[in-house]
């Protein structure tokens, strides 16, 4: 039997335009965008090879960074679709890959050492109250492995 390697693709998501708060960024809609964007670039082969083993895994909402899992070998027409992308829903947005990697560990280490620095550029604009607030949710991974653990 054979396994399948995956590739797992980490994604910033800015909006555009500045809002009154921070629209929540849908697993479900990220994933019609990209597969969109993947069927208008490279047809049917493209959107048919991506869309098996295709999962958006981790929407942070206060950081806007998500995970996602694909087949290795399609990842390469994912990634090359990804910054085609300019709205999601109806929200203005611009796609930054931050990494692409074999495993979900080392897109954790990722994600946190691009949390930390974006903490620290947020640290000297925040009220003293707010920082413990801020440094708790911006560093933290919960969402994805309390998933992870209900699946096992």
């Amino acid at each position: 039997m054979v396994r399948f390697k995956n590739r797992y693709v980490t994604i910033e998501v800015k909006q555009e335009k500045a809002s009154k708060g921070l629209k929540k960024l849908s697993s479900k809609e990220l994933s019609r965008q990209i597969l969109g964007a993947v069927s208008r670039l490279h047809g049917e082969f493209g959107f048919a090879a991506v869309r098996n083993g295709f999962l958006a895994n981790y929407c942070n909402e206060i950081t806007q960074i998500a995970i996602i899992r694909v087949r290795h070998g399609p990842h390469k027409l994912v990634t090359s679709s990804i910054p085609s992308i300019t709205c999601v829903g109806k929200v203005q947005v611009k796609i930054n890959t931050l990494y692409v990697g074999g495993t979900l560990h080392q897109c954790y280490k990722v994600i946190l050492k691009h949390q930390k620095e974006s903490l620290l550029k947020l640290l000297p604009s925040l009220k003293e109250e707010e920082r413990p607030y801020f440094e708790r949710e911006i560093l933290n991974l919960d969402g994805f492995l309390a998933k992870k653990q209900r699946c096992k």
